[in-house]
């Protein structure tokens, strides 16, 4: 999963809320241009668990972990969900940036790119977006001015022994947008965020459990080429 894998995790919802909605996000201070401007607060959260398979060599007693697979390079690549961006680079130890297909609407092309930070310990695996823009024209790189946004994918386990082993991921996406040209300035708050938190709901409830299930995939194609080269 990314988070967005996220939700990601992250990196693949921020994509299409930016595709439904026609604009862009960063983690920033929002600057306003225009005197009657309203910010408009879109929030979507949403948390799932999932039953954990166990794993051990027959030969050596051997558990594979998800704490040790989220640390392997394996791991981290399902939780930015790799397999949506059109790119990613390291940044430092537990750093990446990430960079995502292109978005098209009208005549306008922008090129959505975020900074994710994955926390992997023993315990629990942490993403967050640091930053993230759309790169374009310079009427779509001027949009970037007009968001801030938080997003937060947690993800902790348990169980073992006589308990059924789990995997739960806490997802929380919080958008704010400045609503600064007429007419939509002479519109109600209420106008968009009650539209907004609803799609922004719909999509975080939608994405969450296919990533989620694309993640024990990955864990599982991981643990049995572990498996496969044991000596």
């Amino acid at each position: 999963m990314l988070l967005s894998n996220c939700f990601t995790h992250s990196s693949h919802i921020f994509a299409k809320f930016s595709h439904r909605q026609k604009t862009d996000v960063k983690v920033n201070a929002v600057t306003s241009s225009d005197l009657n401007s309203k910010k408009a607060n879109l929030f979507a959260e949403k948390k799932e668990r999932v039953k954990l398979p166990t794993y051990s060599d027959d030969l050596g007693g051997k558990k594979y972990h998800i704490s040790e697979f989220l640390s392997h390079s394996s791991g981290i690549a399902a939780v930015l969900n790799t397999r949506a961006l059109q790119s990613f680079q390291p940044l430092d130890d537990n750093t990446y940036k990430c960079a995502l297909p292109k978005l098209q609407f009208l005549n306008f092309e922008a090129a959505p790119s975020m900074d994710l930070r994955v926390t992997s310990t023993d315990e629990d695996c942490l993403v967050e977006m640091l930053s993230c823009k759309f790169e374009g024209s310079e009427l779509v790189e001027e949009q970037n001015n007009h968001f801030s946004a938080f997003m937060r994918n947690h993800m902790t386990w348990g169980g073992g022994d006589d308990a059924e082993s789990f995997l739960e991921v806490d997802v929380k996406l919080n958008l704010t947008l400045e609503i600064y040209t007429r007419p939509f300035t002479m519109l109600p708050i209420s106008a968009v965020e009650r539209p907004g938190n609803l799609m922004m709901q719909a999509l975080v409830d939608k994405l969450v459990p296919m990533l989620l299930q694309q993640m024990i995939q990955d864990y599982d194609e991981w643990v049995q080429n572990q498996l496969e080269n044991t000596p």
